[in-house]
């Protein structure tokens, strides 16, 4: 990114209009209002802390560090929740060059690289807790949400682009409705669902072939499987729950519950019985 190596550095700082989406005025209207409330507001990314300024700048805005109380960059993921504390100090930068490893990680900041173990020592300082409650959002099973949640035992939240369903969603940032009571789509036009692929079929569901005159059997995905066994809830965007209450209690994935019931603001139609998935509008 500093030397503008390759083509696509250069490319997103010369247009970063064409490649990024600025955020809606609905989620950072929720950061600010988890900060107002007292949460402790973390970004931790594997992008190195120039090009996370380059994004969080656009998306954000020029002030996006007043969203938070702590910024992690070159997180390393998901080493970042594996590692320990020798294998992964936390850094300091200095111009965006990261200095001399840290012992301990004391106050809040912006951090280089680091490890989930220090930054819960000092997430139990700032909050006076002694099992202080981490919600962790990620878009990767891979980086974000497997190792917080079997590393670290924080609650995951899944954003899963598969949720979108059979129409893109994409609210305007002046509304303020739920998700589920917009019902806003880009065009109004029926698009392929998101979570079927020509070439792969179905995100959640696949078909086993029978032996010989045998129907074919549908079950669960990997996929699928990992979303109910590591996250605690699913959802389609941030979006989708910025205007809800801070104080909504969603029904999480448990071994108890129906295979279903942690997608917010609703399952996947290939995860509904045909008869449902057939008639729901």
């Amino acid at each position: 990114f500093l030397e503008d190596c390759g083509t696509y550095f250069p490319e997103v700082k010369n247009h970063p209009d064409k490649y990024l989406q600025r955020c809606p005025e609905s989620v950072k209207k929720w950061l600010k209002q988890l900060k107002s409330a007292g949460k402790i507001l973390l970004l931790i990314t594997s992008s190195h802390s120039d090009y996370c300024r380059l994004l969080c700048e656009h998306i954000l805005g020029n002030d996006f560090e007043e969203y938070f109380d702590i910024v992690i960059t070159n997180a390393l993921k998901p080493g970042f929740f594996s590692h320990t504390p020798n294998q992964r100090p936390f850094r300091t930068l200095e111009n965006d060059e990261e200095q001399e490893a840290l012992l301990s990680l004391d106050k809040p900041g912006w951090y280089s690289q680091g490890n989930a173990i220090q930054l819960y020592e000092l997430l139990k300082k700032m909050t006076g807790k002694l099992d202080p409650k981490v919600v962790y959002f990620g878009d990767s099973m891979h980086s974000d949400i497997f190792p917080a949640h079997h590393y670290s035992n924080w609650e995951t939240i899944f954003i899963l682009e598969e949720l979108l369903g059979d129409k893109v969603t994409v609210p305007a940032e002046t509304e303020s409705e739920p998700l589920e009571k917009k019902g806003k789509y880009e065009g109004d036009q029926l698009k392929a669902p998101y979570f079927v692929s020509e070439q792969w079929g179905s995100f959640f569901m696949d078909r086993l072939p029978g032996l010989e005159n045998a129907e074919e059997t549908l079950v669960h995905t990997w996929s699928c499987k990992c979303i109910s066994t590591y996250s605690t809830i699913a959802i389609p965007s941030l979006e989708a729950i910025a205007d809800l209450p801070l104080d909504y209690r969603f029904t999480r994935f448990s071994p108890n519950s129906s295979a279903t019931a942690g997608y917010y603001p609703g399952p996947p139609r290939a995860l509904l019985p045909t008869e449902e998935s057939v008639t729901m509008k």
